[in-house]
């Protein structure tokens, strides 16, 4: 079963990268859009591989644009998962979120990393495994308001991909032919982006005990 399992996420990171490989900007879009929502899309398959061939002689795509897809991308995805968590309300989420992708659990975390770090908690998600695939859901939920969450998607979206995109074209200048080998890519992905997510932990972490410090006294 394990076997099968792992055969099939190889086929289907296979898959994903194809449609970057082929359809360029319009494949990143698409595929952040679907990592921006319920879809379990990483997108260290997505960003990573099109900055790399975004760097190769001739290319048809530019690091630039690459960033500019996927934070249209991952915008798009967000705003779709916003809305739908508007109209649909809590109580349906809850009751049937687990048939798509939602169980309670996941959206209550989401739900509590929010209510922390208000709007600023839509930010930082961006940068933040699992969360960074449910915030739209609470932030709907809580009619967060939408200009706010445009600004802070966007903004957080842009610098990830940005990263996203500065370590894949690191890595494939260290590593050609990583293409040809999905799985290794997502680990050196990976095993370089852990400080990046540190440092967004912990610039959490100080918005936190600022946000307590200057909190009103009742």
């Amino acid at each position: 079963m394990q076997a099968m399992l792992h055969d099939l996420l190889h086929d289907l990171i296979n898959t994903w990268m194809g449609w970057v490989i082929n359809w360029g900007y319009w494949g990143v879009i698409l595929l952040m859009a679907m990592e921006s929502s319920i879809l379990p899309v990483p997108s260290e398959v997505v960003v990573p591989p099109a900055a790399i061939l975004a760097a190769l002689p001739n290319a048809e795509m530019s690091f630039w644009g690459v960033v500019l897809a996927g934070t249209i991308g991952s915008y798009i995805g967000s705003v779709v998962m916003y809305v739908c968590a508007l109209w649909v309300g809590r109580p349906f989420i809850y009751r049937y979120g687990k048939y798509f992708f939602m169980p309670q659990h996941k959206v209550e975390t989401a739900e509590a990393f929010m209510r922390k770090y208000s709007t600023a908690g839509i930010f930082f998600s961006r940068f933040l495994p699992v969360i960074r695939h449910l915030i739209s859901i609470p932030a709907g939920m809580a009619r967060v308001n939408f200009a706010m969450f445009s600004l802070t998607t966007i903004t957080g979206s842009a610098i990830w991909c940005w990263v996203l995109a500065w370590f894949g074209d690191k890595v494939g200048r260290e590593h050609p032919g990583i293409l040809e080998s999905p799985e290794a890519l997502i680990e050196a992905v990976k095993s370089e982006s852990h400080l990046i997510v540190a440092g967004v932990i912990l610039i959490a972490a100080l918005y936190a005990i600022m946000k307590y410090l200057t909190r009103e006294k009742s």
